[in-house]
């Protein structure tokens, strides 16, 4: 069964552009000379089955994997490999027919990996070849001069490279798998036994807390029946009392009502002597009202008087000034009228001065002149006119004030007039009332002494009521605490039955009749709680509780966590003791068969002589470091010994026919590349992987053993896949399909020549 479909190409070292190799015989030959970019075929396999030394792979680093450019082709941004498998045997885990993987390096030396088509990790693509016993490196890909390199490399790398072609390494990846787990586990056991380490105080702490409040639930338990007892009493006797002055004050209140009535009939009788009062007191205001009327028409005369005085007055004043005015001696002139002639000669004079001409003072005095003559002219002819006529008009005016009072001292004496009469009429009805009812006074001091009486007794029942309204207020008070402190269930009290000493239930009469310093001690008591109560905390403690609850279920959880992890770290130990075990058995049983085949082929190459692997252990020394004063490089003591350590691994024991050599060491360069190449195909013989790569491993074989090797590729063939790099010709020989890669103008190119197709055709 042919698994290795073709590979492809692009960008990768010497190959420019895409560049397809097909797999379709056992055997594929890939010749041309030196330098054409053969061997990079072999590492382009390395490359994308995720080799990660770039080193092994005849570079430095990422970018020396991409085509640089040639003198006609320009060069890549990325080296790509594509290699295709057929997947009907289910040579790895997947569900499909066919698996292509990919990957591609960039200048930036970005890696990407795809498996058909699909990005994957690097993890991804080493697990699956695992499982299918293949790897980017080890014994099925041999490259130019690493024929010898099983027998070069030390004890524990050659143990490394036989268990990978014994198909160990699957077990030896779940092993490391199983180690990581093991060691995350154990440290998530720590982080897990630290967080209960955490908690633990906090745990404790609520402990306490909650025991302190599981006691106050206790104390409130018991305060909640007491209080359903307390206020149960409390509730019955408050209602039997009200009920109990409801009945009491009936009586007294239809008394009261009786006397109120009897009292306003005897008030009614009284009323006309109270009538008698209003109209004495009515009598006194209406001797006030005529007092006053009397006064206001005194001043009002008084005011006449004096204003007829002022009238006369002027008159006088009149007379005389028209007396004055009949002679132009004594009449009189105005001072403003001489203010204004002085103002005006003055402006005249001041103008002349101004002006400086004599002329126009001429002018001035003739019109002074004027304005005197004009002045005393006028004053002749109305003289003290304008005086008399002011006076006259003040007369006039007094004249009407006279007129306004004596209207005013009409009407004052019209309600004067009125005032009398209603006065008069008052009097008579007094003395018509001077009869007075005894009687009726008497009825009314009866029936206010019995009032209050009632009175007295109705406020013997209003003090019960307020003391009652006291213990209510209370009541209604403590309940409300009660709810608060012990919740709704306290709300519920009417439904307590209160038991009696001999345990019966007790009557609602019986409760109310019960002293109430029995109800006064209940009272103290639940006080008493309530004060405990306050000093364990006071409130209901569901946060502490729930907190407490969710601690403690945390470290449940912890604890489950920590005995599932203890039984994951079991499991995983066990399962490494049976890794290691079935390590140790796959390895011993595949040496046994890998020293058969070994055997086989070595004398076949050898024509005789005994070859074999060996599981050794060797002791390593650690050499000491021994630093002087004034040097610091590190020496190694010749006096003392290090600590020893032991390192297993595989060693080859070969004896040659007709030789005494029996060291790798004494072996020549080409007896060691046959020892090699018996030892490789005793190792694909044993375990045969899907396909083998050698990489000019024929190269130091003479003609003869050129032949054997052959031989022993074609028997190889049927198990596995071969992929050859050879100049030899008689391996060429042994080829279904022949590659011939040629440089031409820097770039790898690909012929391919198909024997059987030819043989065909020749036919």
């Amino acid at each position: 069964m042919l698994r290795l479909k073709s590979l492809e190409l692009t960008g990768f070292k010497s190959f420019g552009k895409k560049a397809i190799l097909e797999f379709k015989t056992p055997i594929t030959a890939i010749v041309g000379p030196n330098g054409s970019g053969k061997s990079n075929v072999a590492e382009s396999f390395r490359f994308v089955l995720g080799e990660q030394s770039i080193k092994s792979m005849r570079g430095k680093k990422g970018e020396d994997l991409i085509f640089n450019g040639s003198n006609d082709t320009a060069r890549a941004n990325r080296a790509h490999v594509k290699v295709t498998f057929n997947n009907n045997p289910r040579l790895f885990n997947l569900d499909f027919d066919e698996v292509a993987m990919e990957r591609a390096v960039h200048r930036d030396a970005v890696n990407e990996y795809l498996l058909n088509g699909s990005q994957v990790r690097l993890k991804d693509v080493s697990e699956l070849l695992a499982y299918a016993h293949i790897g980017s490196s080890g014994h099925h890909i041999i490259s130019q001069g690493e024929a010898d390199r099983i027998l070069n490399a030390n004890i524990r790398e050659r143990k490394a490279m036989i268990e990978d072609a014994l198909g160990l390494k699957v077990y030896l990846y779940k092993k490391q798998e199983s180690g990581k787990k093991l060691e995350k586990t154990r440290e998530n056991i720590e982080s897990v036994e630290s967080l209960r380490r955490e908690i633990a105080p906090h745990i404790r702490f609520l402990q306490k807390q909650v025991e302190k409040i599981e006691k106050t639930l206790e104390m409130k338990e018991k305060l909640k029946d007491l209080y359903k007892e307390y206020l149960k009493r409390e509730d019955v006797f408050i209602k039997h009392e009200k009920e109990r002055i409801r009945i009491g004050k009936v009586k007294p209140e239809e008394n009261l009502a009786r006397c109120e009535k009897e009292l306003h009939e005897a008030k009614d009788v009284l009323s006309r002597s109270e009538q008698r009062d209003v109209k004495s007191s009515a009598i006194i205001d209406l001797e006030e009202k005529i007092k006053v009327v009397r006064q206001s028409r005194e001043q009002l005369a008084r005011d006449i008087g004096r204003i007829e005085g002022e009238i006369h007055s002027l008159e006088r004043i009149i007379r005389k000034q028209q007396e004055l005015a009949s002679t132009e001696e004594n009449k009189m002139v105005y001072v403003r009228d001489v203010e204004a002639l002085s103002r005006d000669i003055s402006l005249r004079m001041d103008a002349v001065v101004e002006s400086g001409d004599v002329s126009i003072l001429k002018s001035v005095f003739g019109t002074i002149k004027e304005l005197l003559s004009g002045f005393i002219s006028r004053n002749k002819t109305e003289g003290a006119g304008s005086g008399i006529a002011e006076t006259e008009a003040d007369i006039v005016t007094l004249r009407a004030q006279k007129k306004d009072v004596e209207e005013k001292i009409t009407g004052i004496a019209e309600e004067e007039k009125a005032l009398s009469e209603q006065y008069h009429a008052l009097q008579e009805d007094i003395e018509r009332e001077k009869d007075t009812n005894r009687d009726a006074e008497k009825a009314v001091f009866r029936i206010m002494a019995e009032q209050n009486e009632v009175i007295s007794e109705l406020n013997i029942y209003k003090g019960q009521e307020e003391s009652l309204r006291v213990v209510e207020e209370d009541f209604k008070r403590e309940l409300t605490e009660a709810g608060v402190l012990i919740g709704r269930a306290v709300l519920d009290f009417a439904e307590y039955s209160v038991l009696g000493v001999d345990a019966a239930v007790m009557s609602v009469e019986a409760i109310a009749s019960a002293p109430r310093s029995e109800q006064d001690e209940r009272r103290r008591v639940i006080e008493r709680i309530k004060i405990r109560i306050e000093d364990a905390g006071g409130g209901s403690g569901d946060e502490t509780l729930k907190e407490f609850k969710e601690a403690t279920e945390r470290d449940a959880f912890l604890a489950h966590e920590l005995e599932d992890l203890g039984k994951s770290a079991t499991g995983l130990e066990q399962l490494i003791a049976e890794l290691d075990e079935k390590i140790a058995v796959e390895f011993r049983l595949g040496i046994e068969k890998i020293n058969t085949q070994f055997q086989h082929f070595f004398s076949l190459m050898f024509g005789g002589g005994t070859a074999a692997l060996s599981f050794v252990q060797e002791k390593k020394r650690k050499a000491k470091s021994v630093f002087s004063e004034d040097d610091v490089d590190m020496e190694v003591s010749d006096d003392e010994e290090g600590e020893a350590e032991v390192e297993e691994g595989i060693d080859v024991t070969v004896s040659l026919p007709h030789k005494k050599v029996k060291g790798l060491m004494m072996l020549s360069g080409g007896e060691r590349a046959l020892a090699s190449i018996a030892l490789l195909f005793a190792i694909s013989q044993v375990n045969p992987p899907p396909f083998i790569i050698l990489d000019e491993t024929d190269a130091a074989l003479d003609e003869a053993n050129s032949r054997k090797y052959g031989d022993m590729i074609e028997s190889l063939s049927k198990y596995s896949q071969l992929i050859l790099i050879t100049h030899n010709r008689e391996t060429m020989s042994r080829a279904g399909v022949i590659y011939g890669v040629t440089m031409i103008t820097g770039s790898s190119k690909l012929l391919s020549i198909e024997f059987d197709e030819a043989v065909a055709v020749a036919k």
